[in-house]
């Protein structure tokens, strides 16, 4: 396999689980919500168990794939970040994070970061002509799995300021490992790293709670709402940028963004920058 992607895409000393057909996928499930065809009937069955709560409830991948949009071209063209660490990337899809940046700048290096084997496997084949972008298989978990990783190495210099995007990914950890895996990836951002956050939230309301409770008790096993005071805790020791931390399809809106999303109050996003 040609490319940085096809030489180092297998020297990630985190393994990558067999593909588990029994078991529905984070990242399949986003799959199929956002039109896809890469995903088992046992993510689908559990995706049912979010529409039973709110049919219109799949707008949550949607406006978090619009938060992208949007959030890629501010960090490359206003803040002038030149490398970027996707966590969670979930499955190719149209708009991956490396295609909204080389539409700016071609020399814009990018890391996908996941856990899925699907998305490893059709990660490195998307990239396999690439140089400036790979996919490694890591644990967001455990910051050294991504860090220390050699094929990260060879395109983000850590001396420099890069993006760290984790976008809906962190409701996906447990109380117990959230905090601690932030906390580990803020200290090793280099200082004018920024940091991106999308996450389901729990802005006080009954359809949260119920959402909740669908995705963890209907087959997917996580996803987790969570309050103000919680997402403000995953930037402690940064400094927020405006808007600051706001509903998602709030943060820089532009004329794409829907106005009228069903979902609008149950998703979150925020940039911050580290100082120094």
């Amino acid at each position: 396999m040609a490319g940085r992607a096809g030489r180092t895409g297998n020297a990630s000393p985190y393994s990558v689980p067999e593909i588990d057909r029994t078991k529905a996928s984070i990242a399949r499930v986003y799959d199929y919500i956002l039109g896809g065809k890469d995903h088992f009937e046992i993510d689908r069955r559990a995706t049912d168990a979010m529409y039973a709560v709110d049919p219109k409830a799949g707008q949550l991948a949607k406006d978090n794939r619009n938060l992208l949009r949007r959030a890629v071209p501010y960090l490359v063209r206003d803040v002038g970040i030149r490398q970027i660490i996707d966590i969670g990337s979930g499955l190719p899809t149209v708009g991956n994070v490396h295609e909204i940046a080389h539409r700016i700048d071609r020399n814009i290096r990018v890391v996908y970061v996941d856990n899925d084997p699907v998305v490893i496997v059709h990660g490195r084949a998307l990239l396999s002509r690439e140089n400036t972008s790979t996919v490694i298989a890591a644990d967001a978990r455990v910051a050294e799995s991504i860090f220390d990783d050699p094929a990260v190495a060879e395109l983000i210099d850590f001396d420099e300021p890069l993006a760290v995007i984790a976008a809906s990914v962190l409701h996906h950890l447990t109380d117990d490992d959230v905090y601690p895996a932030v906390e580990a990836i803020r200290e090793r951002l280099s200082p004018g790293s920024h940091m991106l956050i999308s996450h389901f939230l729990d802005d006080d309301e009954d359809r949260a709670k119920a959402l909740e409770k669908a995705f963890l008790e209907g087959g997917l096993g996580t996803g987790r709402f969570r309050t103000w005071e919680d997402m403000h805790r995953m930037f402690e020791g940064l400094e927020m940028l405006e808007p600051g931390l706001v509903y998602c399809n709030d943060w820089h809106a532009d004329k794409l963004t829907p106005i009228d999303s069903a979902v609008h109050t149950l998703l979150a996003a925020g940039l911050a920058r580290k100082p120094g």
